[in-house]
C-alpha cells in the first residue's frame, strides 16, 4: 500500500510536525504493509528534515513529488489556466501507480482554501478511482482569512455553495478529520459516518541532555548579546500568533527578560507585521528576539531543547486548531503563560491538563493609546474586511469590541486592538502601564511575583494525556476512520450547511480580531 501525504508545502509548523511524528505509527500500525510513503508537496522539504523524516521511517522508503502548482496559489505567478493545467498533470503523476497499488490519501488542510483547485482535482480523481482520501483539516479558510477571498474569486470559486462543495466535498471516498471536538462535533453532525476528531500525536520526548541544554543556554546568550533569561514563544511568525501580548506580559513580568520566538516569517503576507513588530522594539529598545531557528544554518538547538534553556514559555494566541505549544511547555517542565482558546480548552481539559498562569485576556486602559484614531482604523479596516464577503456571509459578522463600545472609552483587551494601538500601549513607560493596567488584571501581580523570585508553575504532564495523544492511539483512530467505500454518500446539502454553521460560530462578536483582517494594522 502506498500512504500519499499531501500538503501545499513542508515548511516548520504544526502540519509539518504532526506528519513527522505521526507517520511512522500509521505506517507501524497500518491494516497491511506500507511500501511507501509520498510526500506530495508544492516545493522541496528542508534537507535536514527530510532526513530526520527518513530516519524515523526505518525501511520504508519516503518519495518526495514536488509541483510548484500543488503550493499556495497567492505565491505564483502563473496564470490560473497554467496552474489548472499543472495541477491536473502532476495529480496523474502523483497517482500514476495507483491502478497497481493499494492506496491512500492523507491531505492536509484543503479547508484552508490556499489552492481550491488542487483541492477539487485531488477530491475528484480520489472519488472517481475510489481512492480512499483522509480530509485533514488543520485551519479554515472562513476563519479569520477573508483577505484570502478575492483569491477564491479569481479561482471561479467565489460562491459559497461552491467554496462549500469544494474543501467539505460530500463524497463516500472521503473522510473529513477535525483537530478538535469544536470542530468535529459540526463535522458529525452533517457527515456522520464520514468524519471524525483526530487530535494531535504528542508524546513527550526524552529531554535533551544536560550538555545540550548547556549548549543551547550558550547559543542564546550569543543570540541576545549577554546573559539574562529567556522566555520562549515556540511559533512561526503569524499575526495569529499575538505576539505583541507576549512582549507586553514579558515586560510586564519579568522586564529583565528577552522574548524570542523560534519561527520566522514563512509567508509572504506577515513580511509587515514582522517588520512593524521589529522596528518598533528597535526604536524602542524592546527586548525582543524574531526567528531565532529561521534560515537552514545548522548547528541551532532543536526547539525542545531551546524549551529547556528557556525559563518560561508562552502562548498568546489568537485562534489554533489544537494548540501544541500548550503541551510542548508540559512536556519540557517549562511553566507556560497562555491565554484560554473556547475551541481548544475543553480538548485539553479532557487529556488531563491544566494550566495554573491561563487567562482570557489582558485588558488595557483606554488612556494607554490614541483611543479616538484607534475606533476610526478600526470601523475602517472592518469596513474593508466586510466587503471582502458575500453578502450572505457579511450579514453573520458580530461587532467588535471595540466598536461596540463607541465613544465610551472604557477598558479592552489588549488582543482586540490592531498592531498601531498595541505598540502605542508598548511604548509607554513599563512602570506607567503596569500602574494602570494590574488593577484590570489582578491575576498578573499573582504572577509577577512568582516570575521574579523564578517559581512560575509548571502544568505537570497527566497519566490520562496517554490514552488520548500516543502515537499508537492515534494510528488507531487514523486507520479506524478510512473510507472503505461502503458508507452512505452525505445528504444533500451536507457541505454547504456545514459550511453555513461554522459560519455562524466563526463570525460571532468574540471570534474576531483586527489583527487579523487585513496584513497591515
Amino acid at each position: 500500500m502506498y500512504l500519499i501525504v499531501v500538503h501545499y508545502h513542508l515548511r516548520p509548523g504544526g502540519v509539518r510536525r504532526v506528519i513527522e511524528l505521526a507517520t511512522p505509527h500509521l505506517v507501524r500500525r497500518a491494516p497491511e504493509p506500507v511500501s511507501a510513503v509520498v510526500l506530495g508537496t508544492g516545493e522541496a522539504p528542508d534537507a535536514d528534515w527530510l532526513r530526520g523524516f527518513r530516519r524515523r521511517l526505518g525501511r520504508t522508503p519516503v518519495k518526495v513529488f514536488v509541483e510548484p502548482a500543488f503550493g499556495y496559489v497567492s505565491e505564483s505567478n502563473r496564470n490560473r489556466r497554467a496552474i489548472d493545467r499543472a495541477i491536473l498533470d502532476g495529480m496523474k503523476r502523483l497517482l500514476a501507480e495507483t491502478s497497481e497499488n493499494n492506496c491512500l490519501v492523507w491531505a492536509h488542510n484543503l479547508g484552508l482554501g490556499r489552492n481550491l483547485r488542487l483541492a477539487r482535482r485531488l477530491v475528484f480523481a480520489c472519488h472517481n478511482l475510489g481512492i480512499p482520501l483522509i480530509a485533514h483539516h488543520h485551519d479554515w479558510w472562513f476563519d479569520n482569512r477573508w483577505h484570502h477571498f478575492r483569491a477564491k474569486s479569481e479561482s471561479g470559486l467565489s460562491r459559497l455553495d461552491l467554496l462549500a462543495n469544494t474543501v467539505l466535498a460530500a463524497s463516500p471516498s472521503v473522510c473529513h478529520v477535525a483537530i478538535n471536538q469544536a470542530d468535529a462535533a459540526v463535522l458529525g453532525k452533517h457527515f456522520p459516518g464520514s468524519s471524525g476528531w483526530l487530535p494531535n500525536p504528542v508524546e513527550p520526548e526524552t529531554p535533551p541532555t544536560a550538555a545540550r541544554a548547556r549548549a543551547a543556554e550558550t547559543w542564546l546568550i550569543e543570540q541576545i548579546g549577554g546573559k539574562a533569561p529567556v522566555w520562549l514563544l515556540p511559533c512561526r511568525l503569524l499575526r495569529r500568533k499575538n505576539i505583541a501580548e507576549a512582549l507586553l506580559l514579558t515586560r510586564w513580568l519579568r522586564p529583565e527578560a528577552w522574548l524570542a520566538t523560534t519561527g520566522g516569517v514563512s509567508s509572504a503576507e506577515e513580511e509587515s507585521y514582522a517588520s512593524t513588530l521589529n522596528a518598533a522594539a528597535r526604536r524602542h529598545g524592546w527586548r525582543l528576539r524574531l526567528g531565532l531557528l529561521q534560515g537552514n544554518e545548522t548547528l541551532k538547538p532543536s526547539v525542545p531543547e531551546l524549551l529547556a534553556a528557556s525559563e518560561a514559555v508562552l502562548l498568546t494566541s489568537l485562534q489554533e486548531g489544537f494548540g501544541l505549544p500548550y503541551l510542548e511547555a508540559a512536556a519540557a517542565g517549562r511553566p507556560l503563560i497562555a491565554r484560554q482558546l473556547s475551541n481548544i480548552a475543553p480538548d485539553l481539559e479532557t487529556f488531563g491538563f491544566t494550566f495554573p498562569q491561563s487567562y482570557r485576556e489582558v485588558q488595557v486602559g483606554p488612556d494607554l493609546f490614541d483611543w479616538r484614531s484607534e475606533r476610526q482604523r478600526q470601523a475602517g479596516l472592518f469596513a474593508e474586511w466586510k466587503h471582502l464577503m458575500p453578502r450572505a456571509a457579511r450579514r453573520l459578522a458580530g461587532k467588535p469590541t471595540l466598536l461596540a463600545a463607541g465613544s465610551r472609552r472604557c477598558p479592552v483587551p489588549f488582543s482586540r486592538l490592531t498592531l498601531t494601538a498595541q505598540i502605542e500601549v508598548l511604548a509607554r513607560p513599563i512602570d506607567e502601564s503596569w500602574a494602570r493596567c494590574a488593577p484590570l488584571n489582578p491575576f498578573l501581580e499573582t504572577w509577577r511575583t512568582r516570575a521574579a523570585a523564578a517559581q512560575l508553575q509548571i502544568s505537570p504532564w497527566p497519566q490520562s494525556a496517554a490514552r488520548w495523544l500516543g502515537g499508537d492511539i492515534y494510528a488507531a483512530r487514523f486507520w479506524s476512520l478510512v473510507p472503505t467505500g461502503l458508507a452512505a454518500r452525505p445528504a444533500p446539502g451536507a457541505s454547504a450547511a456545514a459550511q453555513g454553521q461554522f459560519l455562524l460560530q466563526k463570525l460571532k462578536a468574540e471570534n474576531l480580531y483586527p489583527l487579523l483582517w487585513n496584513s497591515r494594522t
